[in-house]
């Protein structure tokens, strides 16, 4: 059985190996998962304060850890190499021109991070491979409150969130949303 004695924030597994990021830490621990031991293989990630999610890449073998200042700021996504542990700062609240709640999630499908916000009624779609903004979905208008999303392989959305089309403002519950892609003539 395997303990963690600290508030875990997200976990995530590649290979035999998984990785735990906990509340207030630089450090990724990483476990053995055949034997729920601990590895002597941490990584620590400096600048990194608030770790509120983890998610790996099984195509490149990288880490995405969404991270906050503090309470009030949401700092953003760090990339870890599962191999070499090196890292970098890979979005910024900068550079994503937008403001995130501290309390991010986080999901990955086919080298396309989907990064979901607490507070925002927007998924926000990047691509692993150069960074770029794929788009932006934008949530109905009861959705109140999202917790996760992530992308099916229909490329569809499945959302867990508060609000429901029936007019249940503090209702919890989980909807499958359809993209609209518009395609023009070149």
């Amino acid at each position: 059985m395997l303990y963690v004695v600290d508030v875990v924030r997200g976990v995530t597994v590649l290979d035999n190996i998984m990785y735990v990021v906990c509340h207030r830490s630089s450090t990724i621990c990483l476990y053995n998962t055949d034997t729920c031991s601990p590895l002597d293989a941490d990584i620590h990630v400096e600048g990194m304060i608030y770790p509120c999610h983890i998610v790996v890449c099984r195509d490149d073998r990288q880490l995405y850890v969404a991270d906050w200042d503090d309470p009030t700021n949401w700092s953003g996504i760090w990339r870890v190499s599962c191999d070499d542990h090196s890292y970098v700062k890979w979005l910024t609240t900068e550079s994503i021109m937008h403001a995130f709640a501290p309390d991010t999630a986080l999901s990955l499908t086919s080298r396309r991070l989907l990064v979901t916000s607490y507070s925002s009624r927007r998924l926000r779609q990047y691509s692993t491979t150069d960074r770029q903004r794929l788009r932006v979905v934008e949530l109905p208008q009861y959705v109140s409150l999202v917790l996760q999303g992530v992308e099916t392989t229909r490329g569809t959305f499945v959302v867990g969130h508060r609000g429901t089309s029936q007019d249940q403002p503090l209702q919890w519950a989980v909807s499958e949303l359809l993209t609209v892609i518009i395609a023009s003539k070149l």
